[in-house]
């Protein structure tokens, strides 16, 4: 393991094992063998949170870094493919919750990767997880702070080397939240691969979506899952893998299913349309407990 990376774990992991929601009943922190997805394009997250590297000549990507205490594991993962954390360039983040961003710090420190994201989410990584605008705000454990993290507008590009990701706004899982599109090759054969962020609502159990005095959360939702259906998506990726039925969809590919689910070009609109359904029974559910 780096060295950089070893001092700064063991603060982190001080940090986030003191919070009931390091305890991992999710897989969360289950290892999984890294492997690669189509081209350039890698999976080198855990069992149960996606992190993805995509790869060039001249440097890499990744995206997102899982629990504090997984930096280990995502070190290990880029290794095992014959890749090294320094050449790392550029670290993505989908959103500023724990569960995503908390191993950032270290990586970024220990590979010295700049860190991209959108400007509520760069601040909310910078404070650690604490944010008042996050509908899990008080609830979701707060992580190492991010030192410096690059603003990425929306359709904005990051490019590393023949890489190039954009980014789409998709909030309101939390108010940053960003999906990354990319191309990936293989030969003659080029396909649009979609890391969705999070579209669902959760939230600390006082912030309400349907709050009237914040109309534009509802609207931005609604926006989103648009978005995302929209979205050009030959291989759709999660944040969270079963969210997706990633590594069933995995195994299956695997096993030579015909068709190969892995590549569905109606993967998000699916996607979108689940969430976009759970969303509004949210909705309902809050409006009756007003009642109440």
């Amino acid at each position: 393991m780096h060295a950089t990376l070893r001092l700064l774990l063991a603060g982190a992991a001080a940090l986030v094992f003191t919070q009931v929601h390091a305890v991992d009943d999710r897989g969360w922190a289950k290892p999984e063998k890294p492997f690669r997805l189509y081209g350039d394009t890698w999976y080198v997250g855990t069992h149960g949170l996606s992190a993805v590297l995509i790869t060039s000549p001249q440097g890499h990507v990744l995206i997102d870094g899982t629990l504090p205490e997984n930096a280990p594991q995502i070190e290990a993962n880029i290794k095992a493919l014959g890749f090294r954390l320094g050449d790392v360039k550029a670290i993505l983040n989908s959103h500023a919750h724990f569960d995503h961003a908390g191993a950032i710090a270290a990586l970024a420190k220990a590979s010295g990767a700049k860190v991209y994201a959108s400007q509520s989410s760069a601040e909310e990584m910078m404070a650690g997880g604490d944010y008042a605008e996050d509908p899990q705000n008080g609830e979701a454990p707060h992580y190492p702070k991010v030192a410096k993290v690059e603003v990425v507008q929306d359709g904005g590009k990051v490019k590393v080397g023949d890489i190039e990701v954009t980014a789409h706004y998709t909030p309101w899982h939390t108010p940053g939240a960003t999906s990354w599109t990319w191309r990936s090759c293989e030969k003659e054969r080029c396909i649009d691969v979609v890391y969705a962020d999070s579209i669902t609502a959760f939230t600390n159990g006082v912030y309400r979506y349907g709050d009237p005095a914040h109309p534009e959360r509802v609207a931005a939702f609604r926006k989103t899952f648009g978005i995302v259906a929209a979205l050009p998506c030959d291989l759709l990726l999660t944040t969270h893998p079963d969210v997706s039925g990633f590594f069933d969809k995995v195994s299956a590919h695997r096993a030579g299913a015909t068709p190969d689910p892995l590549f569905d070009p109606d993967a998000c609109k699916t996607f979108a349309k689940t969430s976009a359904a759970n969303f509004e029974d949210k909705l309902k559910k809050e409006a009756s407990e007003a009642k109440r």
